[in-house]
């Protein structure tokens, strides 16, 4: 398991020998994204990391079960030095905080209404030997299992002639996960697991690419969630274990449901504590 040190976010070759000046933003953020870890304590097992191509485009297709799964795959590009251009809604670059920092970072706006142009900066991007991180399930899957996967990945692959490199998150969701509020608890495990490379073959269509894709994040998938190494407390703690593995998150069928209404803005919102109360409870838990 890695915690983040305060060595790690005062590493002056965290980035390589010759960082790019305009990514400057980036990796303060990362920088700041590790001392979250550190206060924390957050226990990552990051595997596959070599799988990412230290030159050269490649695309990150990775299963979504929290609002925070780009920072923690972030994590597995750093050892050899890559920062991950995340596609995201185009909702967040117009937010007033987010935005700022989403466009210095150069990720890449998604218009679901208008997704050509996303498309075209996203192979661009890959032929100018970017790698770009996609949630091909388009949205945080509540039964926290593998969804059907949009096409776009895989046809960016194609396009531009780069590997897709599968992946897996797991655990981040018990922190921040749609549906439940945020419990900044400390140590949890979060796992990360990088496949190996996908390379579209020669005459490959993008569907038959994007099945390999799928089979290959279920399985990655099924491994983070067999060796992660929480267990549900009790009863009361078992919402985020899906249905198969005796949790009691909604079962595919449910969660597609679920996703409808979401998608129609029937949101149910999660009544926020007071203030003073979370202060409370976050020193009561940096304590122990």
């Amino acid at each position: 398991m890695y915690t983040a040190s305060w060595g790690d976010v005062a590493r002056r070759d965290l980035f390589g020998s010759r960082p790019d000046p305009r990514d400057r933003p980036y990796r303060v953020i990362i920088r700041l994204a590790l001392v979250v870890f550190r206060l924390f304590g957050f226990r990552f097992d990051v595997r596959g990391q070599e799988h990412v191509p230290a030159t050269g485009g490649a695309i990150i297709c990775s299963n979504h079960v929290s609002f925070f799964d780009f920072t923690y795959l972030g994590l597995a590009a750093l050892p050899q030095h890559r920062l991950v251009r995340f596609m995201a809604k185009a909702s967040v670059f117009g937010h007033w905080f987010a935005g700022p920092f989403m466009r210095a970072m150069q990720h890449i706006p998604v218009d679901r209404k208008a997704g050509a142009a996303a498309f075209d900066a996203a192979v661009r991007a890959l032929e100018g030997g970017h790698v770009v991180g996609v949630f091909p399930e388009a949205t945080i899957s509540s039964s926290f299992t593998v969804k059907d996967l949009k096409a776009g990945a895989a046809r960016m692959a194609v396009a531009a002639g780069v590997p897709i490199l599968p992946a897996a998150v797991w655990g981040g969701h018990r922190i921040a996960t749609k549906g439940h509020k945020v419990v900044l608890r400390r140590g949890v495990p979060v796992t990360v697991i990088i496949g190996e490379p996908l390379v579209p073959q020669p005459g490959e269509k993008p569907q038959a690419l994007l099945r390999r894709t799928r089979t290959a994040m279920v399985e990655l998938l099924e491994e983070a969630q067999r060796t992660y190494p929480d267990r549900p407390a009790g009863e009361d703690d078992r919402w985020w274990q899906p249905a198969h593995l005796g949790g009691s998150a909604p079962t595919p069928e449910q969660a597609a449901a679920i996703d409808a209404d979401y998608a129609a803005g029937n949101r149910t919102k999660v009544k926020a504590p007071h203030p003073l109360a979370r202060i409370k409870q976050l020193l009561a838990r940096a304590r122990r």
